[in-house]
């Protein structure tokens, strides 16, 4: 099993939405190197999700890769705030993967309190100029965000 971070905005799809919801597909990553990190996932993978964006950014709990990455619909979809004009069904070079709720945390780990933490100084997440979406935590990494919580 490998384990991950994905960062997803709340007023799109929350840890909050994602426990009601059970499951759901984690679309719209318009990055090639977090797209080639979806497309490295396999089922029971787990990750941590990570509230980008909002007032208080910071991982708000655990997920899991339910099915492995196929390509993303909502690139084809002329609706969806993701959608790639240069897309088309016979080649779509985005993917996209299916999640469901493992737990929430009592509260959110900040950014700034895991930017503090010595053991997590190599998480990509609190590198200086990381931006990607998604990104992959060694167990090590994994652990120590779990002591925190």
């Amino acid at each position: 099993m490998a384990y991950w971070l994905m960062k997803s905005e709340p007023d799109e799809l929350s840890i909050t939405d994602l426990a009601r919801l059970g499951e759901a597909r984690w679309d719209g990553v318009r990055n090639y190197q977090a797209r080639n990190f979806l497309r490295a996932m396999a089922a029971g993978d787990e990750f941590f999700f990570y509230h980008s964006s909002c007032p208080e950014p910071g991982i708000a709990g655990i997920a899991r890769i339910t099915a492995p990455a196929y390509d993303d619909p909502s690139a084809l979809d002329p609706q969806s705030p993701y959608h790639d004009t240069k897309a088309n069904a016979e080649k779509n070079p985005w993917s996209a993967v299916d999640v469901s709720h493992v737990q929430t945390f009592g509260k959110v780990l900040s950014l700034g309190y895991l930017k503090q933490q010595a053991a997590l100084a190599e998480l990509p997440l609190v590198q200086k100029g990381s931006r990607l979406s998604v990104m992959p935590v060694t167990p090590e990494q994994w652990a120590a965000v779990l002591a925190l919580r």
